[in-house]
């Protein structure tokens, strides 16, 4: 990164969410976010492909990065998907705790835009993708890595929401912990229930 421009990815996050915030996501452009962060388009492309990317990069890459290096540390020592959510709550110390506003902020504009949904749907299927590939290079076997890596996500996905609705002022490794204990409680009450298949 230039020396001229510190921190030039984090100016352009907040300034990109701060426009997002009061004109829209369509009508905000990469010019006008580039002005608010006092940097130039040609500084903003640097850095991002277009306006989208500041939503999901750099981010989404550390998050991955960090969730495999823990499943990596653990995966022996745990159960698949406990080693998912501690990989999970160790980005969440890493990278989201001290932004929460951000995240929330992100989050509203998300929902407020279908292409956006979409960006997210597949973000959320590549972190999948990287935890079930983690899982199985410490020797769990494909169909267990992927279920436990679905299973995580959801798990991140629900807590994450949570935290940025919550007035509680909890950390977000504890609310990862509550939806890991919410999913082992709905899985707990159906695994003594019986499966009747309907015979022609």
């Amino acid at each position: 990164m230039p020396r001229w421009e510190p921190d030039g990815v984090g100016r352009l996050q907040a300034a990109a969410l701060e426009l997002f915030a009061e004109k829209g996501f369509e009508r905000t452009t990469v010019a006008e976010i580039a002005e608010r962060a006092g940097l130039t388009k040609r500084s903003f492309f640097n850095h991002f492909a277009d306006k989208r990317e500041v939503l999901f990069s750099p981010l989404s890459e550390m998050q991955r990065e960090i969730v495999a290096r823990e499943i990596k540390l653990r995966a022996d020592a745990l159960p698949p998907l406990e080693a998912v959510v501690c990989g999970l709550q160790a980005a969440a110390d890493e990278i989201f705790e001290e932004r929460r506003d951000a995240v929330t902020r992100r989050g509203s504009i998300i929902k407020a835009n279908p292409e956006l949904q979409e960006r997210e749907l597949r973000k959320r299927a590549v972190l999948t993708e990287a935890i079930a590939t983690a899982l199985r290079e410490r020797g769990i076997d494909s169909g267990t890595a992927l279920l436990s890596a679905r299973a995580g996500v959801l798990v991140q996905q629900t807590a994450m929401e949570r935290w940025t609705q919550s007035a509680e002022n909890r950390p977000l490794r504890e609310w990862l912990s509550d939806a890991l204990l919410g999913l082992r409680a709905i899985i707990g009450q159906t695994t003594g229930e019986q499966i009747v298949a309907s015979e022609d």
